[in-house]
């Protein structure tokens, strides 16, 4: 009795094994083949697009490379399965197929893939005109002649903005304080107490008297006609290197700086605040010349020799000192 209950627990457990062993060597499904040409939306081969077998239900890694013809082979698919194929190429946009299920050994070509280009993204960063102002004069105020003279009314960029009116006065007293303004200032009075004019005394204090009386009379200006005026009648005080074009236009735009003016509006003008700085500025020095050289033909005066000076500027400007400038990167 425990003999026989001995081998039908014998037979029993050994029958599991038997199955399995049968299962596995039960033959397998014959796998298949995808093949197929990669192409363009017009018809042009795409070689090294990257075709690859991405479904979860189908085991193992299955990709290829396109050849130089556009051609792909997959082998070994397994066969029996529902499957996609997936196409990647650069600067294209994915290709995936419809479903495909191969019969065992079936070789399948897939027709009519068609990559069509990526859609290329682009961001373009808007700056506000006001900003876009702050950041040029800034740029500007590092603007200087041989590296040391201040050289901030050129506008060199093309797409100069319209000052605000905190800007051109902002402009005008970095201009009056800077040391290079101070020290040109020095030594034009020295030129002056070379040559007794104006009529000052001699000696130390004559030379104070004229370095107060030329650096007053180019804060003034440059207040009067760099900001003041500007401001109130919407002009742009800086002068707008062309640097192309034939010399005689250059020159010509040079020659026309004193008195045309680029408003505000972007509209060129007559330079009603040039003029009208100079002529201001020449008024005031009745206040603190010696009465010897006061009166109305220093006001005319003044203002003809400085206005003839503003063009020499330009001139030097449209030429020369855009060699010499030193210069950052406006926006």
């Amino acid at each position: 009795m425990l003999r026989c209950y001995i081998c039908c627990l014998f037979i029993l457990c050994s029958i599991p094994g038997a199955v399995t062993a049968q299962l596995a060597s039960a033959p397998q499904p014959q796998s298949g083949t995808i093949n197929g040409t990669v192409e363009d939306v017009n018809g042009g081969i795409i070689p090294g697009a990257v075709v690859t077998i991405d479904d979860p239900n189908v085991p193992g890694s299955h990709s290829v490379v396109a050849n130089d013809d556009g051609a792909f082979t997959l082998a070994d698919v397994p066969s029996t399965v529902t499957l996609h194929i997936r196409v990647h190429a650069e600067g294209f946009k994915d290709w995936v197929s419809l479903a495909i299920t191969l019969s065992p050994g079936q070789m399948y070509e897939v027709a009519d893939i068609k990559l069509s280009l990526a859609e290329v993204e682009t961001s373009v960063t808007v700056i506000p005109s006001d900003v876009l102002a702050i950041q040029q004069v800034h740029a500007e105020e590092k603007q200087r002649l041989l590296g040391v003279i201040p050289n901030f009314y050129i506008a060199y960029g093309q797409n100069t903005q319209p000052l605000s009116a905190k800007l051109k006065f902002h402009l005008a007293f970095k201009t009056i304080t800077d040391a290079g303004t101070i020290g040109g200032a020095a030594f034009l009075a020295g030129l002056y107490q070379a040559a007794d004019t104006p009529n000052y005394q001699e000696g130390v204090k004559g030379y104070g008297q004229r370095f107060g009386a030329v650096y007053t009379n180019g804060a003034t200006d440059i207040l009067i006609g760099g900001a003041i005026l500007p401001s109130l009648l919407h002009q742009d005080p800086r002068y707008f290197y062309q640097g192309t074009g034939s010399k005689k236009s250059r020159a010509l735009h040079a020659i026309s700086a004193p008195f045309v003016a680029k408003g505000d509006n972007g509209r060129w003008q007559f330079n009603y605040s040039s003029i009208g700085g100079d002529l201001s500025s020449g008024a005031l020095q009745n206040l603190y010349y010696p009465s010897s050289n006061r009166g109305a033909s220093l006001v005319f005066t003044g203002a003809a020799i400085t206005t003839a000076a503003r063009v020499a500027n330009a001139l030097a400007q449209e030429f020369l000192f855009n060699k010499v400038t030193s210069k950052s990167n406006a926006p």
